[in-house]
């Protein structure tokens, strides 16, 4: 049996982590993982969890998303000379009143997010396309869905990258080239550590007025207790990649978290978008009553 090839962005942690292990460790050996990252000095975590599993269903590969170069260069190491299943997985996020966030971060955020998936895709779509077959997956968000507040910019960077699936989706069944997102809320990965965000006291907040500077606290308040409560693990976001991998007929959308999908179904019922505004207001602003000013 010929093994699925498999490549996967943003494999130091978190879900390209979990995934890679998964599929590494498929018991039919069904697939060869090339898990790469920008920074491949961190890979041991990832090397670790695989110790005992075939040492032939997974290489390790540098690639930074921001740079063409290196993904033209992963892509060349690929001893197969083809990719079928590729997993866009590398992002970062970005948090925070909009006046304290600089252009450089900014553009940073967007070189991530939604240049990095565009040109990691560019990069592997032509031999799809030639051999009529394929598969891409790319880690969507809640926030690529409905707007956050003080995550205008990430929410800017995954609304995008929903627009780039939907637009390719169309397309590329012609090609028999399926395109899922795997849509996500909070999930216990190092995402929320390495999230860019001024934290209350920092000096930039003071640029910002009070009430608010009293809103972001509350809503810092607000992803804690989101998190203690509805995030899921690393692990149960790779069951449903391997859901969307394992199907016959992949769905566009796949959906980790349910408890999620009632504002969602609001905002899209809404016909002028005021009854989803409050009502998202009250969701995130009503568990801790921010003082005024």
């Amino acid at each position: 049996m010929e093994r699925l090839v498999v490549l996967i962005t943003g494999c130091s942690s978190g879900i390209g982590l979990s995934l890679a292990v998964r599929l590494a460790a498929d018991p039919r050996g069904a697939y060869k993982v090339y898990a790469t990252m920008r920074n491949v000095a961190k890979k041991e975590r990832l090397m670790e969890c695989v110790k005992g599993s075939r040492k032939d269903t997974m290489d390790v590969l540098q690639m930074d998303v921001t740079d063409q170069q290196s993904i033209l260069e992963a892509r060349d190491m690929i001893k197969e000379k083809r990719v079928d299943i590729l997993v866009c997985n590398a992002g970062v996020g970005l948090i925070g009143p909009l006046e304290v966030q600089s252009l450089e971060v900014m553009r940073q955020i967007l070189e991530v997010n939604v240049l990095g998936t565009i040109r990691t895709i560019q990069a592997f779509l032509p031999g799809m396309k030639a051999r009529r077959s394929g598969r891409v997956l790319v880690t969507g968000s809640v926030g690529g869905l409905q707007g956050l507040p003080f995550n205008e910019v990430y929410c800017a960077s995954k609304f995008a990258v929903e627009g780039v699936c939907e637009s390719l989706a169309i397309l590329l069944q012609h090609f028999n080239i399926h395109v899922s997102l795997i849509e996500c809320g909070p999930v216990n990965t190092n995402f929320l550590a390495n999230l860019r965000r001024p934290e209350p006291d920092e000096e930039t907040l003071t640029r910002v007025d009070p009430r608010t500077r009293a809103l972001y606290d509350t809503y810092l308040q607000h992803c804690d207790e989101m998190f203690q409560d509805a995030a899921q693990e690393a692990e149960d976001i790779a069951e449903v990649f391997l859901e969307a991998i394992r199907s016959q007929s992949p769905a566009l959308r796949y959906y980790t978290n349910s408890a999620l999908l009632p504002l969602t179904t609001l905002k899209l019922a809404a016909r002028d978008g005021s009854q989803y505004v409050k009502s998202m207001s009250q969701f995130v602003f009503s568990s801790h009553k921010a003082q005024e000013p």
